[in-house]
C-alpha cells in the first residue's frame, strides 16, 4: 500500500455508528469496516441490528439505545465500549422526518427531530470526549443535509435541525480540535433510504430532483462512503469544522 493510501486505513480504530442498522447509516458503517475499524451499530431495533451486524461479519457488534434518552448516555458508552474498547469515531446518522406541514406541526414531532438530529449528536459526543482526549485523536462525523442549506416543504423542524447541525459542527471543530478532535459532516443529497421513501415512490418527483443535479441522477449509498471514510481517516487530520456535500452538484445549481 503506498504511503498516501495508508492514510485512509482505519486499522485499531473503533467507530460507533448511530442509525446503523439501515440506510446512510448503514452504508458509512459498511465503509468504515472495509477500512479496517471495528464497528458499533447503535439503533433502537434489536433485530434490525442483528442482521446488520450479520452482514458485516468479524469486528462489528451492536449496541441497542435511544441516543436522545441524555440520562442513559453514560450507561450507553460503557456498553458501548465492551466489543472493542472506547469508540474513538462516532458517526451521528439517526434521524426521522415527520414531513408535517407548517400548520400542523405538532409538539412531540419537533423536539423529537431536534432531539434526534441536534441535541443528540452533541450530548453523545461529548459524553465520549474524555476517551478521544485521552487519546489525542478522535472523529465526530455528523450528517447535515441539502436542508442545511435549503427550505423544503413540509419540513421546517427537519430542516432547523439540519441547519443547526452545520452550525453545531463547525462549534464543536472550535471546540474540541485542541484535543486532537476533528469534527466534520457529509450533508446527503437524495437518496433512497427509508426517510426518502415517498419521494422515490413519486417517479415525476424524483426524476426532478436527478434533473436538479450537475450530473443527473439520484444519489447511491455507496457514493457516500469514500467521503466518509475520508473524514474519519487520518487523511483528513487537517480537516476540521467543515460539512462536504455529496449530492451530485444539487447546490451548485
Amino acid at each position: 500500500m503506498s504511503t498516501v493510501l495508508s492514510r485512509f486505513a482505519l486499522d485499531g480504530r473503533v467507530a460507533l455508528i448511530t442509525g446503523g442498522s439501515s440506510g446512510i447509516g448503514l452504508a458509512i458503517a459498511e465503509a468504515l469496516h472495509g477500512a479496517g475499524a471495528s464497528v458499533v451499530l447503535c439503533a433502537r431495533k434489536e433485530e434490525a441490528l442483528r442482521e446488520a451486524v450479520a452482514r458485516l461479519g468479524p469486528r462489528a457488534a451492536s449496541c441497542a439505545g435511544d441516543v436522545t434518552d441524555r440520562a442513559g448516555l453514560a450507561a450507553f458508552t460503557e456498553r458501548a465500549s465492551i466489543p472493542f474498547g472506547a469508540p474513538d469515531i462516532v458517526v451521528h446518522a439517526a434521524g426521522l422526518n415527520a414531513r408535517q406541514p407548517w400548520d400542523i406541526v405538532d409538539d412531540a414531532a419537533w423536539d423529537a427531530q431536534i432531539e434526534s438530529m441536534l441535541a443528540a449528536p452533541f450530548f453523545l459526543s461529548r459524553a465520549l470526549l474524555p476517551c478521544m482526549r485521552a487519546k489525542g485523536w478522535g472523529r465526530v462525523l455528523n450528517i447535515a443535509s441539502l436542508q442545511s442549506v435549503r427550505a423544503m416543504p413540509d419540513s421546517i423542524p427537519y430542516g432547523a435541525a439540519k441547519g443547526g447541525v452545520m452550525q453545531a459542527t463547525r462549534a464543536m471543530a472550535e471546540a474540541w480540535g485542541r484535543f486532537g478532535v476533528t469534527c466534520n459532516a457529509v450533508a446527503p443529497g437524495f437518496f433512497p433510504t427509508a426517510l426518502t421513501a415517498p419521494v422515490f415512490a413519486d417517479a415525476d418527483r424524483a426524476a426532478k430532483l436527478a434533473a436538479q443535479t450537475c450530473l443527473g441522477r439520484n444519489g447511491r449509498l455507496q457514493d457516500l462512503q469514500g467521503a466518509a471514510v475520508f473524514l474519519c481517516s487520518p487523511a483528513a487530520d487537517y480537516v476540521t469544522g467543515q460539512t462536504l456535500f455529496v449530492d451530485g452538484g444539487f447546490t451548485a445549481r
